[in-house]
């Protein structure tokens, strides 16, 4: 595998989220994708588990490897407990106390069964910023019903717009809908804080399913749908609002994908092929003559890479400042040289593989940025710190855990 570089880190080097704590009581993906950022810039984020079990994230392995528990656990820590015993209760309230962020993901109503409600926790902490992440929201007629982010991805009509139109609906091949609910989620949730830190408000609820953000990112569906009275088929790799766009299969069997979703991009393009008899042939003379004539120019535009190898046409396009790169797999990504030279994916050290590459902190703040400070934690590993700066002694830690309570 290519070498990844990283930079050294600095676990004790300022942060913008220094001093603030995070509960995260979720499971899977979306709120570990919420708080992973959070973690990411500085945040203490207490991942509480269920006792002999921990976060389901830990059992998605490759060859028996938790990988997925390994990125987005990252610079959190792990404590077990079980809030449904009334000691578990109680030392979760403890918890409470010192806290400035609580995420749950479970179905709706389930806290307020174990008297864990918001009301509860609000007496407890009036600052607290809770998050409630759910497949359909808090209410509403689905509330109570389980909401996976496939099922979000297909009622979103997200599914239905993906694909090819002669094949049935794609399904995305990773946990979209709990992505964007995660990235949406710590913006809200930052903002919630804000309230409470800088405005002295109240802390608040936070409903946060995976329907409403996936939905989001659609853009003007139901616009176009009301003005045209069609329902937007699948187009593959091609665009419905601009063209020429798609991806390309070129001489050597590699591909590069198009975008010249501007005026001034798409004369750039046909000028480098050697067509600049397309820049005024009406078919294709603006963005709207090139939509309704794509599957005239597609090809076009097609046979034009297939005559070139994949390394060619990127110096072609590149010399010429038209929108060309090329479409990696994995292994092309970890050997790019922007990737690379960027240091946008690294290499942590990992007990179990040596070296374990994942993406790097994704925003770049200039004065106090984030960085990874240390691995994923083992089930439980901090409960003698987090449990022990609540006072309790190591006996009645290990009476504790002996009655999985802990």
């Amino acid at each position: 595998m290519t070498t990844i570089h990283h930079r050294d880190y600095r676990p004790d080097a300022p942060a913008p989220l220094d001093g603030v704590r995070v509960l995260d009581l979720s499971r899977l993906v979306a709120g570990n994708a919420l708080t992973h950022v959070l973690a990411d810039y500085g945040a203490e984020v207490i991942k509480v588990e269920r006792p002999g079990h921990g976060d389901d994230l830990r059992h998605w392995r490759v060859e028996g490897v938790s990988i997925h528990w390994k990125v987005y656990a990252r610079n959190k820590k792990s404590i077990t407990l079980n809030p449904r015993t009334p000691a578990g209760r109680d030392l979760l309230l403890r918890l409470v106390e010192g806290a400035q962020i609580l995420v749950e993901n479970f179905l709706p109503g389930t806290l307020e069964k174990w008297d864990l409600g918001w009301d509860v926790l609000a007496a407890r902490n009036p600052g607290l910023v809770m998050v409630r992440i759910s497949g359909w929201g808090q209410d509403g007629p689905d509330r109570d019903q389980p909401g996976f982010g496939s099922l979000v991805e297909a009622r979103s009509g997200f599914a239905a717009m993906n694909g090819f139109p002669d094949r049935p609906p794609v399904l995305p091949p990773l946990a979209l809908a709990d992505m964007v609910a995660g990235m949406y989620g710590g913006m809200a949730t930052l903002m919630a804080l804000r309230e409470v830190e800088v405005r002295g408000g109240r802390g608040q609820v936070l409903d946060l399913p995976l329907f409403d953000p996936l939905l989001s990112i659609l853009g003007p569906q139901a616009a176009a749908y009301q003005l045209t009275g069609e329902v937007g088929g699948r187009s593959g790799s091609r665009s419905t609002t601009t063209a020429p766009r798609n991806t390309y299969r070129c001489k050597d069997g590699a591909y590069v994908a198009l975008s010249a979703s501007m005026q001034s991009m798409a004369e750039r393009l046909f000028r480098t092929m050697g067509r600049e008899d397309l820049i005024d042939d009406p078919r294709f003379r603006t963005n709207a003559d090139r939509v309704a004539n794509n599957d005239i120019l597609d090809p076009i535009v097609g046979e034009f890479m297939a005559r070139h190898e994949q390394a060619e046409l990127l110096e072609i396009f590149q010399a010429a400042g038209v929108t060309v790169g090329p479409v990696h797999d994995t292994a092309g990504m970890l050997a790019d040289k922007m990737v690379r030279e960027r240091e946008v994916m690294l290499a942590f050290p990992d007990d179990e593989m040596g070296t374990l590459p994942m993406h790097n902190v994704a925003a770049h703040l200039s004065e106090t940025p984030g960085q990874i400070r240390h691995p994923a934690p083992g089930l439980g590993q901090h409960n003698s710190d987090i449990f022990g700066a609540l006072g309790l002694s190591p006996a009645t830690i290990a009476a504790l855990k002996k009655e999985d309570v802990i």
